[in-house]
């Protein structure tokens, strides 16, 4: 008994200084001058993107397609709000209801209708997770760094950019990777793996940016793919115009 007692206290002290090991190592890459001065460059260009996008508005084009048929085409006039997210004014036609066809119509058309509401609510929750990741938030980004959260790699292929991964940016277990321009200091792609109220609900986002002529950065497309239902939303911004 007394040899299984000491056995147990060394798994648990040696548990205990793993822990407390990962902690240390993970504060020190948080601390170090390469990773600062990375952290410091993505906070810069997200706050300077999101303070520049704020005198423009834009045309959003999303394209929802559900097991690869189109389902849905929206436009939108876009613009950031006060807090930072953007604010939609649609620029579609009010929908025309459709024509009642007996019985056997009204039946099937009750039935295309609740399918139609159940992929367009799964569609909006997709819409509203992304919002908490897009744009960048630089006080997050620095939380993360803190938490020792992120971590640096050269992109392969790539030698004029580099990447910052950051987990458990807004819920556990999450990842969001940015690409970024060492020269122009700019964000060149995003990409996320996140979840809805489960895991297993998943929600993988590739996100691109272009530069306006003479103006910020900005998110020229998305696609964001909900696993567990095979939905695909695709997003194409064009038309940015200075308010």
């Amino acid at each position: 008994m007394r040899n299984e007692s000491f056995q147990n206290f060394r798994i648990s002290l040696l548990q205990r200084v793993l822990a407390i090991s990962v902690v240390l190592t993970s504060s020190i890459v948080a601390q170090s001058p390469d990773m600062q001065q990375r952290v410091a460059e993505l906070k810069e260009a997200a706050a300077k993107n999101k303070q520049a996008l704020a005198q423009y508005t834009w045309v959003e084009q999303d394209t929802i397609s559900l097991k690869g048929e189109q389902k849905k085409q929206e436009h939108f006039q876009v613009r950031l709000g006060p807090d930072g997210k953007p604010q939609k004014t649609s620029m579609d036609p009010p929908a025309q209801p459709a024509q009642s066809g007996g019985r056997n119509g009204r039946l099937k058309e009750h039935v295309v209708e609740k399918k139609k509401e159940e992929y367009k609510d799964y569609a909006d929750q997709i819409k509203a997770l992304i919002q908490q990741y897009l744009p960048p938030d630089k006080d997050a980004i620095e939380q993360a760094r803190q938490k020792g959260n992120i971590s640096l790699a050269p992109e392969a292929g790539t030698p004029g950019q580099y990447k910052l991964v950051i987990s458990n940016y807004i819920k556990q277990g999450d990842n969001m990777t940015f690409v970024m321009d060492k020269t122009q200091k700019n964000i060149v792609s995003v990409s996320i793996a996140s979840y809805l109220d489960d895991p297993k609900d998943a929600v993988n986002v590739n996100v691109q940016f272009s530069q306006i002529p003479g103006g910020p950065n900005h998110v020229s497309s998305e696609t964001i793919n909900g696993v567990s239902k095979q939905l695909t939303i695709a997003v194409q911004n064009s038309n940015y115009q200075k308010i």
